[in-house]
C-alpha cells in the first residue's frame, strides 16, 4: 500500500507540474482534477454513513459526481466547491442530466475562505498538505458528528477511525468529536 501510495503521489506532484506550466492562463489550482471513480464515490458516501437530511460538501468537486451521486443514491443534499470555472460548468451540466438540480448546487469558491458549517459531512480529494491546510478550519467549523472522508491522503497525525482499501485507492474517516 505504501509503494502504490508513494507512486501515486509522485504522479500527482508531476502532474501538478506539468499542467502549471502548460496551462498557466488557467486559474491557479492547488490541487489537479483527478475524477475519482464511481466505485470509490460509492464507498466514500456509504463510510460516512450518508442517508437522507445529510448535507453533503465536496471540495474540489471538479465534474460534480460525489455531491451528485450523494442526493441520487443516497438521498442527501449538497454542495460542490470548486475553483475551476469549467468544472463548475460540467458538473452543472451532469447535475441537471441526473435530475438533482434541486438537491445540489456548485460554488466557486477558494477552499479557506469557505464556510463549512453548513455541512455534516465533507468529502475531499485534495494533496496531503492541502489536507493539513484545511484541518483546523474544518475541525474548527464543522459540528459535533460531522464526518470527512478523504480519498487517497490522510490528516497527517490526526488518525483516521476507519481506513478502507478500494482497488487502488484508500479511503479514510474522521468523525468531528
Amino acid at each position: 500500500m505504501n509503494t502504490m501510495n508513494n507512486v501515486k503521489n509522485w504522479l500527482i506532484a508531476l502532474f501538478v507540474g506539468v499542467c502549471t506550466t502548460a496551462y498557466a492562463q488557467e486559474p491557479a489550482l492547488d490541487v489537479p482534477y483527478v475524477p475519482t471513480n464511481q466505485e470509490t464515490v460509492e464507498e466514500m458516501l456509504k463510510l460516512a454513513g450518508v442517508k437522507p437530511g445529510d448535507v453533503v460538501y465536496d471540495l474540489g468537486c471538479g465534474d460534480g459526481r460525489i455531491v451528485i451521486t450523494a442526493a441520487k443514491k443516497f438521498g442527501a443534499t449538497g454542495v460542490g466547491v470548486d475553483l475551476n470555472p469549467q468544472r463548475l460548468k460540467e458538473a452543472k451540466a451532469n447535475a441537471e442530466a441526473a435530475g438533482v438540480t434541486d438537491k445540489v448546487k456548485f460554488v466557486e469558491g477558494d477552499l479557506f475562505d469557505f464556510d463549512f458549517s453548513g455541512a455534516n459531512v465533507v468529502t475531499m480529494y485534495l494533496l496531503p498538505s492541502v489536507n493539513l491546510k484545511l484541518r483546523p478550519k474544518l475541525q474548527k467549523e464543522l459540528k459535533r458528528g460531522s464526518r470527512i472522508v478523504s480519498h487517497d491522503f490522510d490528516m497527517g497525525d490526526w488518525e483516521a477511525e476507519k481506513i478502507v482499501e478500494v482497488g487502488n485507492d484508500t479511503i479514510y474517516l474522521w468523525t468531528i468529536d
